[in-house]
């Protein structure tokens, strides 16, 4: 198994949340101090430095128009640490393409980012959040096919070496596709797409590309991976499918001792405490598909914003799989039950840093995980174990 170290960069010193009705999309940036973000920025980046001393990975993602993650440029941040790491591997998760207009353009960055690292880069992509579409000033409709598209895009540009091609598809054309720098790994980075649905998951994995999930629990986590599963089976892909190709990302803490565990655990739920959105943002017309969007309206399908806000509490959140917290023994045995329940994953990615959780802090967490959890996860659940077989048991 293989640990990520992921901070949303967040910037949390806001005002009461009672006067604005949004943290996203329209909080006035007044509220943001630029010295305070300057300081954040080296924080983080000092903490991204931290977790790659300790022996873990580097993951970044991006978001817009939000103090719950103030990183909306990630490829920009991702090239900073690939001057400043020299030995971890460097996820973005992701670029979301279904918003941005020239997919080559993020080939090209890519790529240059992939030189810049000596081949540490893996590529990851989202559709983006629903609240993402207000700031990219795109249209909900046909995100998916969109978002696919693109991606075919850019390992076409990729792996295009004999002078230039040409696209033409339905949302993207291109006359003249020849990048320079192409990617240092061969025949390109490797790519992962995050997805929080089993309709998702499906398309993932009848490409075989590594699927990513969020925040999604026990009984959420199960049904993606295998719609994963069915979807590489239906895709004919050759053999097992190793746990390497699945990761989940989840809240992580770990203290010497379970009153430190719990009190670095608590300034983490900010992320889902502080994460007030009205419902426009939340499911923007067109973002899902007419009968899943009436399921959600009519309380028969899960509302993952509402369901995670509503589990915003360490004992709630760890009973729900969307936290890790706790001693050394108690994490491991947390990410255990959920590997057990869910089939197997091959990585772990730790939001080991979120709102009030100062740096001090930030780095006890980091390093306890490093030194007290991580040896036990690698030695324990090998990378291309085969992923599928799961604990018959539900979750008590």
């Amino acid at each position: 198994m293989r640990a990520w170290h992921f901070s949303e960069t967040a910037y949390p010193y806001l005002p009461p949340e009672e006067s604005y009705d949004s943290i996203r999309v329209t909080l006035p940036n007044r509220n943001y101090d630029p010295k305070v973000g300057a300081a954040l920025y080296d924080r983080y980046l000092d903490e991204w430095c931290v977790a790659e001393d300790e022996g873990l990975d580097i993951m970044l993602n991006e978001h817009h128009q939000t103090a719950t993650c103030v990183d909306p440029a990630a490829p920009l941040m991702l090239a900073v640490l690939a001057r400043l790491t020299t030995k971890s591997r460097l996820l973005i998760l992701g670029n979301p393409v279904a918003n941005r207009r020239q997919p080559v353009r993020i080939a090209e960055e890519m790529a240059m980012i992939d030189i810049l690292s000596k081949g540490r880069v893996e590529v990851g992509f989202v559709r983006g959040v629903p609240y993402e579409v207000t700031p990219a000033n795109s249209n909900p409709v046909r995100m998916n096919e969109r978002m696919y598209e693109a991606m075919d895009l850019i390992v076409r540009a990729w792996t295009s070496h004999d002078g230039p091609v040409s696209w033409e598809g339905r949302f993207f054309h291109h006359r003249n596709i020849n990048i320079w720098p192409r990617p240092m790994q061969q025949p390109h980075p490797p790519m992962w797409v995050s997805t929080t649905s089993p309709g998702g998951a499906r398309q993932v994995g009848q490409r075989g590309w590594v699927q990513a999930t969020f925040l999604t629990g026990y009984e959420g986590t199960r049904a993606i991976f295998d719609s994963y599963r069915k979807g590489w089976r239906e895709a004919g892909l050759v053999g097992d499918i190793p746990v390497n190709r699945l990761a989940y990302a989840a809240l992580v803490y770990v203290g010497e001792t379970e009153a430190r565990a719990r009190a670095g655990a608590e300034k983490l739920l900010w992320y889902m405490t502080a994460n007030k959105v009205p419902t426009q943002f939340q499911y923007p017309p067109g973002y899902m598909p007419a009968a899943a969007m009436a399921s959600v309206m009519r309380g028969t399908a899960l509302d993952q914003h509402a369901a995670n806000r509503g589990n915003a509490t360490v004992d709630k959140a760890i009973e729900a799989g969307i936290m890790f917290a706790g001693t050394p023994d108690q994490v491991y045995n947390q990410i255990k039950k959920m590997y057990d329940y869910v089939g197997g994953f091959g990585h772990v990615l730790n939001m080991g840093q979120a709102g009030f959780l100062e740096h001090d802090d930030a780095v006890h967490g980091i390093k306890m995980f490093g030194r007290e959890v991580y040896p036990r996860l690698k030695a324990d659940f090998p990378d291309m174990a085969v992923s599928g077989n799961y604990d018959a048991k539900r979750v008590a």
